[in-house]
């Protein structure tokens, strides 16, 4: 039985150290340290510290993580990273949760719990998000990003064009690009 230790971070500024002083002091004697620099958006399988771990765990080691966002992404990423440890008999100790055995049946509860609340809780976000922009759409607010031309602009453009002016020299003219000037073009067909 051997203990392992993993850590993440997201920006190459940062280092695991304090993750791995956190696992220690919990009274974890560390042999195998990896550690992970990347975003926590990447998928615990796409880590490449990650995946140099899961192939030399074995059954009844013992990995230690600081935190439970440490294993995955989301919920689902975290609940599978949980069931590929379990299925080789790894034992999944997270201490924010209070040194809690994942891959046991109580561990396998509260993880299901969490991950129920952690869906809820994106759910109630997508909700805000939704009647927040209503409710800027009818107080009359714009949304998105700024026009780079006035309505007189865009309308000099079409004229230009159908002047057979060229694209660059519309472009030049009104201090945008050409790409800008094609779509005015286009919507304007």
């Amino acid at each position: 039985m051997a203990v392992f230790g993993y850590g993440r971070v997201s920006t190459a500024d940062q280092t695991t150290d304090n993750q791995r002083l956190e696992i220690e002091r919990a009274g974890y004697m560390v042999e195998y340290w990896f550690g992970d620099t990347v975003s926590g958006k990447a998928h615990a399988a796409q880590r490449k510290q990650f995946g140099a771990m899961l192939g030399k765990l074995r059954k009844s080691d013992i990995l230690v993580v600081s935190k439970l966002d440490r294993l995955g992404r989301d919920a689902p990423d975290v609940l599978a990273t949980i069931k590929t440890l379990g299925s080789l008999g790894v034992e999944v100790v997270v201490l924010q949760l209070g040194k809690l055995d994942l891959t046991s049946p109580a561990g396998k509860l509260m993880l299901a719990m969490l991950a129920a609340v952690a869906e809820m809780e994106r759910d109630l976000i997508v909700e805000r998000t939704q009647a927040g922009l209503a409710r800027a759409k009818a107080e009359g607010k714009i949304l998105g990003r700024p026009a780079k031309t006035t309505p007189e602009q865009r309308e000099a453009i079409v004229q230009g064009y159908r002047a057979k002016q060229s694209v660059s020299a519309l472009a030049r003219l009104h201090d945008v690009s050409r790409s800008t000037v094609l779509t005015i073009v286009k919507a304007s067909a």
